[in-house]
């Protein structure tokens, strides 16, 4: 609330109460004290001039109404004593209201079971929908209108008044509350929905049977939910009424996740330069949706301008305020408000009330009390006659009302009295006060609530006492409706949602469509008929009303700088993230074992990679490295079958089978980089693989030696050196340099061992499964060994390829070395570039081609001798060649 507002309110309130310390039963306190020492009694100086109507009774109820709507101040001279204010505007739904209050107390005196021997009856005002005027109405009911109390005895004249029901409007019951909650003086509203009325701090007395605006701010909330509208407008009368629910509505709608598209403010002086405005302003914002929070008075003022801009295409939402009110009902503001959704206090039936209404007569209420003339007002507002005509009144035309006319000749504009909103609330405040003071009353002597166990009583009876009663009401009315408190003072929230249809023949039809019920379970407590709800647009669909279209699964929200929350880009998640929700804040990562899908709104499995034998690379390799095993089985073969030739057995035809079987293995060793990595196969191949190839180098290593040490045996003197290289030193060498590989790969293993890994780096979307050398260390002794036994072969096979041919075998160790070398030191760098399943293999491919190079080199002629020239597998054609070429 604007501080203008509040400074406005609270010089209302002084000067109301100034006015009512002049002229009303106030004075009492001012009078007694001047006229104490000479009398006991204390007199009103004078009455408030107030429209009422009033009935005797052992207990005294209150009431405030909004019978007239405008008030006429007199004119202040400030030189002699002001005449009273009067008002104008007569409303029959006010009076109608304020008969059903009437109705209830009738019908409590007829029951036997509630409050038996004992006659209500009541004093009712009207507040002129003026504050100043109400609070006098209510300071009269407080202080009684008594001409006399007599102060040191018991008090004469009627009982004073214990509870008031009122007053409809928010800032009243504010106002009054405020100075009567300070004497605990129970008021039951039936029609302030101010949510700041629940402040029991403030308002410790004061009670309601309509909702709270708390409770109707989060009806519409369900509403707008369940129709997918987060983009609204918002506008709201400039009283305590408008405001509250205005600052309530937009923390509730934050909350829930929409926004306020504009929030504007409805001027009470109707000013057509802030109505245009505001209109302007409904028309050009993309919201469709405009809730209202106003009472028809603020309100129709901008729907003529509405009109005039013809601002059509809006999905108007009616507070309780104005949902049911039928000034808006004629055929030409429906083009605009047409299927208007509102929400509308809880109806009900009233069996009895319609009668008692039709029987209401003049003479029935007699004018001798000064304010009981709130009937009359009624009659000659009705029938339009004067029941005491002024001078000239008849000359001028007017007529006279005889008292006998008959309602049911005549309509209101109050509306069906089977659907009674207001009217149904006054009933069950009437019934509240009554059961409380039937409970006060049921109260056994010594079981009391009070101090010492005390009970309450009539005579003696405290406005607080009723307070404690009434906090705990709790009955059914006849309709099925459960009325009680909460421990501020709030009704049961049930509201329901009405729909404004509009017929083809041009009338309006007001239906009910849905229902919320607050104390329903949790997720049900709105009710709606979506298919029975009248939409006045073309389509004869609910409208879109978002900022924003919502963001569909694969994509994130993007808040725009310096805009609402409901105003955002979509932007698409990352690869590796998806959002499966519409609207999601932020994308989440997939699990390590998952990637997003093309449309990123869910992950799905990574597809898997390494070489396997189902694919054609693996496939190929496989094959390739059968193919050498086979060769190897088949070379090894034929020398066995020709073990006694010359061919096989020169050079130690041992070391030949023994270099066989070790390119046997190499060849197979490679089987094992094929496959999915696992522990096992990781730690075997490269240990499979280093010592397969450590054997078979070394076996061509020795074989090299052996060739050099033959040589040096041809001269003179060389014998000393051939017993140097015998058949058991042959295979001692082989053995020792084989194990120091193997010594190699245990030290590896047991320190470091190579291990199975998921590998997610080179593709997002891909598992590449892969093993890891654990130790670089390790996997480098193992190559940089087997290429020192590689280069020392190569090295001493080169200085011996010029010896004779028929001891030569160097020529083909330093052609296969040569390839062996090659292969080997090509394959470093292409290995460390090549990811996932490339690099085994290039690691298979290099074993397959220095172990063919192996095969064919030093293999590869001496089959062709064998094979394809037995002639010269003879001791004499290779001795000949050796003669020859000496």
């Amino acid at each position: 609330m604007s501080t203008a507002m509040r400074v406005r309110q609270y010089i209302n309130l002084y000067l109301s109460i100034v006015m009512m310390l002049n002229s009303s039963s106030l004075s009492l306190q001012l009078n007694y004290s001047s006229a104490s020492s000479t009398s006991s009694s204390c007199r009103l100086r004078e009455h408030f001039s107030l429209n009422g109507m009033y009935q005797k009774g052992d207990v005294i109820l209150g009431g405030l109404f909004e019978v007239h709507y405008f008030t006429v101040f007199p004119e202040l001279s400030f030189t002699s004593e002001p005449q009273q204010l009067y008002c104008e505007g007569f409303t029959s739904c006010g009076f109608q209201q304020a008969q059903t209050m009437a109705f209830a107390v009738d019908e409590i005196n007829r029951n036997p079971d509630l409050l038996p021997n004992i006659k209500l009856g009541y004093q009712l005002y009207d507040n002129c929908l003026k504050l100043g005027v109400a609070l006098r109405a209510a300071m009269s009911l407080a202080s009684g209108t008594e001409e006399e109390f007599l102060l040191y005895e018991t008090c004469s004249g009627s009982p004073p008044v214990l509870g008031i029901v009122g007053d409809p409007g928010s800032t009243h019951s504010i106002a009054i509350s405020s100075v009567l909650g300070l004497f605990r003086v129970p008021m039951v509203s039936h029609y302030s929905t101010c949510s700041c009325l629940s402040n029991r701090g403030k308002y410790p007395s004061f009670f309601r049977t309509i909702p709270s605006d708390a409770f109707q701010v989060r009806a519409m909330i369900q509403i707008l939910r369940r129709l997918g509208w987060t983009w609204v407008g918002l506008v709201f009368s400039d009283d305590d009424y408008g405001v509250h629910a205005a600052r309530s509505f937009h923390s509730s709608l934050a909350e829930s996740g929409g926004c306020v598209a504009y929030s504007q403010v409805l001027p009470k002086d109707n000013r057509p330069t802030e109505l245009q405005r505001i209109v302007g302003e409904i028309k050009s914002s993309s919201a469709r949706v405009v809730v209202v929070f106003s009472n028809e008075a603020y309100l129709l003022p901008l729907v003529d301008e509405v009109v005039v801009q013809n601002v059509k295409g809006l999905q108007w939402i009616a507070s309780e305020a104005w949902s049911t009110s039928s000034v808006f009902h004629t055929p030409r503001l429906m083009p605009y408000l047409g299927g208007t959704l509102g929400i509308a206090i809880r109806h009900g039936e009233i069996p009895g009330l319609r009668d008692f209404l039709l029987s209401i007569r003049p003479d029935d209420h007699p004018d001798n009390n000064p304010g009981n003339n709130m009937v009359r007002q009624f009659w000659e507002a009705v029938f339009g006659c004067r029941l005491e005509p002024p001078a000239g009144w008849v000359e001028a035309g007017g007529d006279v009302c005889t008292g006998q006319e008959d309602l049911r000749d005549v309509e209101t504009n109050c509306g069906d009295l089977s659907e009674l909103r207001p009217e149904y609330n006054v009933y069950k405040a009437v019934y509240a006060l009554a059961h409380a003071l039937h409970d006060l009353l049921q109260c056994v002597p010594g079981r009391g609530p009070f101090s010492g166990n005390h009970c309450a009583s009539l005579q003696r009876l405290e406005h607080w006492q009723l307070v404690h009663y009434l906090q705990r009401v709790n009955f059914t009315t006849g309709f099925g409706d459960r009325v009680s408190f909460d421990d501020n003072g709030d009704a049961l929230a049930i509201y329901d949602i009405l729909n404004w249809v509009w017929l083809q023949d041009g009338s309006i039809e007001v239906e009910t469509v849905g229902v919320i019920d607050e104390s329903a379970p949790t997720g049900q407590e709105l009710t709606l008929d979506e298919d029975r709800i009248f939409w006045n647009f073309e389509s004869r669909k609910p409208p879109r009303s978002v900022c924003s279209e919502s963001c569909p699964p694969g994509t994130r929200v993007a808040r725009k700088k310096g805009e609402p929350v409901c105003c955002f880009n979509c932007i698409s998640c990352a690869e590796g993230e998806v959002s499966n929700t519409t609207d999601s804040a932020e994308c989440s990562r997939c699990p390590e074992d998952f990637w997003s899908s093309p449309e990123r709104d869910l992950c799905i499995p990574k597809g898997v990679e390494f070489l396997s034998y189902q694919e054609s690379l693996g496939l190929s390799l496989m094959t390739a490295s059968l193919l050498g095993a086979l060769i190897c089985a088949l070379v090894l073969g034929i020398f066995t079958r020709y073990r006694n030739t010359p061919v096989v057995k020169a050079n130690n035809s041992e070391l030949s089978f023994l270099l066989l079987l070790s390119l046997k293995l190499c060849f197979l060793c490679s089987l094992l980089f094929i496959g999915r990595p696992r522990l096992w196969t990781c730690q075997l191949r490269h240990a499979a693989f280093g010592i397969s190839f450590v054997l078979c180098v070394s076996c061509i290593l020795v074989k090299t030696m052996v060739v050099l040490a033959v040589f040096r045996t041809s001269k003179p003197g060389g014998n000393a050196s051939l017993k140097w290289f015998g058949a058991g030193q042959q295979r001692g060498t082989v053995l020792i340099l084989t194990s120091f590989q193997a010594a190699i790969c245990t030290a590896w293993l047991v320190s470091a061992s190579p291990t199975p890994h998921k590998n997610t780096r080179y593709h997002n979307d891909k598992i590449v499964y892969e093993c890891v050398v654990g130790s670089v260390a390790g996997f480098g002794a193992l190559l940089g060994y087997i290429g020192l036994l590689a280069f020392l072969s190569f090295l001493l096979a080169f200085l011996a390829r010029n010896l004779p041919d028929n001891f030569n075998e160097a020529k083909f160790i330093t052609f296969s070395m040569l390839i062996f070398c090659a292969v080997w030191i090509s394959f470093v760098p292409a290995y460390i570039s090549s990811p996932g399943m490339y690099a085994d293999a290039v690691e298979i491919f290099a074993i397959l081609a220095s172990s063919f190079g192996l095969l064919v080199a030093l293999f590869g002629p001496k089959c062709y001798i064998i094979l394809l020239r037995p002639e010269r597998n003879t001791k004499k054609a290779l001795m000949g060649r050796a003669t020859t070429k000496t």
